[in-house]
């Protein structure tokens, strides 16, 4: 990256389960507007707008963004699956980086309905189709018992880990609990009751000797937004400048994600890895120097496996970073201070759009509860399988 796109301002709206939230529109729109109140700026200085949304009809974007101004501006609407809010960010920084615009905008939502992700079309093929049938043997057991498709992949992703290196089922219920304690202190979560390893382990079985219930993320819905601008566009209109989006990468498949036939590796582990050696190679770091990551905890077993795709721990060793304490406050990393998606929610447009303001936050030191000592490096994963991964490395201006 030849130049460092400033985070002017960033906004949230607590998450809620569906039924209990605002439209789309306002929620979009509120997020929007909170974003613009903290960088100080009115929205008719923004020049160009990305709105990530999975589950909705053409132009939701300007529907939400008119509620905030009718400017004239452009307005791109994105779908990259559970990536979607990151990929809005990532439009937006390289809209500035390229110099089109001084002034970006990224907004994301999600209105979300109760139960298991499911697509929306039943007339053609679906886009995860092929990812299914290429798990084939391997995840055969859990779709003739009906279990839904995301569990079943990442699911399957888990329990190969399982096999392989020997990694148990309480190794994940310790990551779901991590993330209910670090929820607690973040009142725009959507569950912040603190659990612990065994009630985890206690729950509805979804999956026998793979997952219980709350290993999975719920389904929720939200909204959150970041402005991002040149640090020339920031002085002149008097704009914060402490922290930098420092390298961003956008992955999408190789072959390797495909064969040999492996349940972590359709999940996205090379899409994540690649993009996160992109980052750490464009801004000259190494994974020992960050200090606090914002992960796509979509399952307990995608954060374990995510711990490796990124170089916080090696190839089969996550576990032991789990039983370390590693992953928390006083360990090597802390991730999901915000409590991730396992306990913040995942409204899917939004949630890249929610680690940027978790990370932001930290990297200001405004997190309060949260807040993470002394942060200089902050990491951003975002993933959704189709598929795209998005890292984004954040540090202080």
């Amino acid at each position: 990256m030849s130049k460092h796109v400033v985070v002017a301002g960033v906004g949230m709206i607590p998450f809620k389960k569906p039924g209990q939230s605002e439209s789309y529109s306002v929620m979009g729109a509120t997020a929007a507007k909170l974003a613009l109140e903290d960088a100080g700026l009115p929205y008719d200085k923004i020049q160009q707008a990305f709105v990530g949304y999975v589950y909705g009809d053409s132009t939701c974007g300007q529907a939400a963004l008119y509620k905030v101004g009718v400017t004239g501006i452009p307005i791109v609407n994105v779908n990259n699956n559970c990536s979607t809010g990151s990929s809005a960010l990532f439009l937006a920084r390289q809209a500035v980086e390229s110099g089109a615009v001084e002034c970006a905008l990224a907004l994301g939502f999600e209105f979300m309905q109760p139960g298991a992700l499911k697509g929306k079309w039943d007339d053609r093929e679906g886009p995860l189709d092929g990812f299914t049938a290429i798990g084939g043997h391997l995840i055969q057991d859990a779709v003739d018992a009906g279990v839904p498709r995301a569990l079943t992949l990442f699911g399957g992703a888990g329990r190969e880990h399982m096999e392989q290196y020997g990694t148990k089922l309480e190794t994940f219920a310790r990551i779901r609990a991590k993330a209910s304690r670090h929820a607690a202190n973040n009142p725009l979560a959507v569950f912040r009751d603190v659990v612990t390893p065994e009630d985890v382990m206690n729950e509805k079985v979804m999956w026998p000797g793979v997952m219980t219930r709350s290993m999975a993320c719920p389904p929720t819905c939200g909204a959150a937004a970041a402005i991002v601008c040149t640090e020339a566009f920031a002085r002149k209109h008097n704009l914060r400048t402490d922290v930098r989006i420092l390298a961003q990468s956008m992955t999408t498949d190789v072959p390797d994600s495909f064969a040999p036939p492996s349940m972590i590796r359709l999940v996205g582990f090379h899409m994540a890895q690649n993009a996160a050696k992109a980052v750490y190679e464009q801004a000259g770091v190494s994974p020992s120097d960050i200090q606090v990551c914002e992960l796509h905890d979509c399952f307990a077993h995608n954060e374990l496996l995510t711990y490796e795709s990124l170089g916080f721990a090696k190839v089969g060793e996550a576990e032991k970073m789990v039983m370390d304490g590693d992953n928390t406050y006083g360990g090597k990393v802390v991730t999901n201070p915000s409590g991730g998606l396992l306990s913040k929610g995942h409204p899917l447009g939004a949630t890249g759009l929610a680690q940027c303001y978790e990370l932001t936050n930290q990297l200001r030191g405004t997190a309060d509860k949260r807040q993470v000592e002394n942060v200089q490096l902050a990491l951003q994963h975002n993933l959704g399988l189709g598929g795209a991964c998005v890292v984004t490395l954040y540090g202080r201006g």
